[in-house]
This record gives structure tokens, sequence and C-alpha cells, in this order.
């Protein structure tokens, strides 16, 4: 009962501090076992960062991961199995290895610390293994336990599931880097001793997205794939998930159309979404995104200009204070808006003075 009584009080604790996300969290923190129960607030952050890292990643695309999107189990009633489904379990199953990982390494848990299996090995020529790696073996063993416990069932979908968990998992290894320390006199650098550190989860981000625009189709007859929709359904096709593939995202449906709202499948479309128009310091992608989320949807781009008051010029007074000038300026955003019958691809629209 003590124990049952603690996981309700970090899920509380964890509710509390991370709101948006109780999707992930009440799952993950009430489905691992109690044993592992001193693992559950970095779950919890683990689970936040994919959340985040999938809205970074999709923030001009024309589904931007929405949070009723966000569920992580085909028992949960996530009965689609497209791209944006397989990305989701990917960067949330990497987002919660890769902070467990973390914590293991900073020592945060007892029975936990850096990875020294290859420590004195010769890692190459002039180098040998050392230091401090990153202890990816325990993160993803318990970012298994957590996360693919959420699969109850054995069909289709729940094995496409599973399948791209671990696709997330295997990404946290794959964006892995050396680094290195020079050893020698007057550092001349005749050896190095080397150990392995997880990269920055934007880099695990962009990993996954690359891998999202290359998923792999996964071709199966519709009366078995409906059939797969429920837990009950155990019909799964073995050949579909091959070795081979395994670091590969997969899906088995192809998306809807998310220009349009379908209250039915959740799908908000894109009229009144913010885009971006001759911005500095985008990428073309970015900047395309006008045209990707307002003008191929059938929707025309509403540019809204507002003066904004700023402190500006500001200097340090001796002693010991900051003086700011108060100045003006126009900033101009870009929406996508229902077309008024006018031929006009660009409305434009004045708001007031904002501080």
């Amino acid at each position: 009962m003590g124990s049952l009584s603690m996981l309700w009080a970090a899920v509380g604790i964890c509710c509390a501090a991370l709101s948006a996300s109780a999707w992930s969290v009440n799952n993950f923190l009430i489905t691992g076992p109690k044993a592992y129960l001193t693992y559950t607030t970095s779950v919890a952050l683990g689970a936040q960062s994919g959340i985040e890292e999938c809205k970074f990643q999709f923030a001009w695309e024309r589904w931007n991961c929405p949070e009723n999107a966000l569920q992580l189990s085909t028992h949960n009633r996530l009965r689609s199995a497209t791209r944006e489904t397989s990305f989701i379990h990917a960067i949330s199953s990497a987002g919660v290895m890769y902070t467990i990982t973390k914590n293991c390494s900073m020592g945060d848990f007892e029975n936990c610390g850096c990875d020294g299996s290859k420590n004195g090995k010769t890692g190459g020529h002039g180098w040998i293994w050392g230091g401090c790696s990153d202890n990816v073996e325990f993160g993803e063993r318990i970012s298994k336990l957590f996360v693919d416990s959420l699969e109850k069932g054995k069909d289709a979908r729940a094995l496409m599931n599973l399948h791209n968990n671990r696709a997330g998992r295997l990404a946290v290894r794959a964006t892995m880097k050396r680094t290195c320390k020079c050893h020698g006199i007057s550092g001349s650098c005749s050896i190095q001793t080397c150990w392995l550190q997880l990269a920055d989860f934007r880099e695990m981000g962009d990993y996954l997205k690359a891998k999202y625009d290359q998923a792999l189709k996964i071709e199966m007859d519709k009366r078995q794939l409906r059939a797969g929709n429920s837990a009950e359904g155990h019909w799964a096709p073995a050949e579909a998930f091959l070795p081979s593939a395994e670091a590969e995202l997969i899906f088995l449906e192809e998306s809807p159309d998310y220009c349009t709202c379908n209250s039915s499948l959740g799908i908000y479309g894109t009229e009144g979404r913010e885009c971006l128009q001759n911005s500095h310091n985008t990428s073309r992608w970015e900047r395309r995104s006008c045209g990707r989320l307002c003008t191929e949807c059938g929707l025309q781009v509403e540019e809204r200009k507002t003066e904004v008051i700023s402190s500006c010029n500001c200097k340090f007074q001796w002693c010991c204070k900051v003086k700011c000038d108060q100045c003006r300026h126009v900033v101009s955003k870009y929406y996508c808006t229902r077309s008024s019958g006018s031929a006009q691809s660009l409305r434009r629209v004045w708001f007031g003075v904002h501080i």
C-alpha cells in the first residue's frame, strides 16, 4: 500500500509540473513496475522533452504535433497508424532514454553511473577508451520497460508502435559522439583517452525527422488491418518488421488531409495558423510555410501589422542602473485565413500598439 501511495504522489508532482504532458505522465508512471518508482520524475521529464521536440520539428507543417495526438498506446484508442504516429512513438521513446541516461551519468541514481565497460581497451590508432561514457545500456533498458509496456495487444498497430519505439532508442545510440582528451609530454597528444557522450537532443530530433521523411509504408490487406484495430486482434505480418529496417520508422496507413478541420479525426486544419514569410535566419522550408499551410490548402495569407514599443539603446550608468529609450517599430505576422471573396492572396490588417 505504501508503494502505491508513493506512485500516486509521484504522479501528482509530475502532473503539476508538466500539465501539458499529462497524457504521457499518467501512462508512463502508472504502467511502470513499482520497483522503478525512483525513475518516475526522469521518465516524465523525458516524455516532456519528446513532446517539445515534436512541436519544434513540426511547427511549420500542416500537422503540428497537437496535444490530442500525443497518445502512446493502441489500447488508449490511438487507432491511426500513420507516419505521424510513428514519429510520436520514436521521439517519446528517445526522450525517455535520453533523460534516464543523462541522469544516470550525473549520478542521480544509486544503482547507476558511467559506462566504464570499455575503459583501458584500445579503440583505434593513438587512442584508448576511458573517462565517463554515458550509460545508454541502462537508459535503453528503463525506456523500454516504461514505454513498451503501454502496448497490451499483439496486433499490427501495436507491433508497429513497438518497432518505432525501438527506432527511437536506436536514434539515441546513432547520434552519440566520441569526445577525446589529449595526453603526452608538452601537449604532444601522443595518445588520447576517449569516451562516448550523448548528442544534443535537437540533433536526435533532426535525425528522427529525417527518418520520418523517409518512413517506410508496410502494405497489408485492409480487412486484416481493420481486424487489428482492437487489442484482441492478434494478426500481424511477421515479415513486415525486418531486422534490416529496425532503425527506420514504419507506418501502415496514409496520412489524412491536415488542411481541413475534421473533428471526428481530431484534425484542426490550418485556418488561423501562423506562417513565416520573408523572415531572416530561417530555412527555405520555413520560408515556404505560408504556401504550404495557406495557399496550398485553399486559404489566403493575411498580414497583420502591429506597432510595438520596446526598450532600446540601453546604457549602463554609474552606479548602478541601466537607462533605456523607448522605441517604436512595426512587426508583421502572417496567418492563414478564409478568403473573403477578394482576388488578393495577401490581405493586410493593422492592429494597435503593444508594449
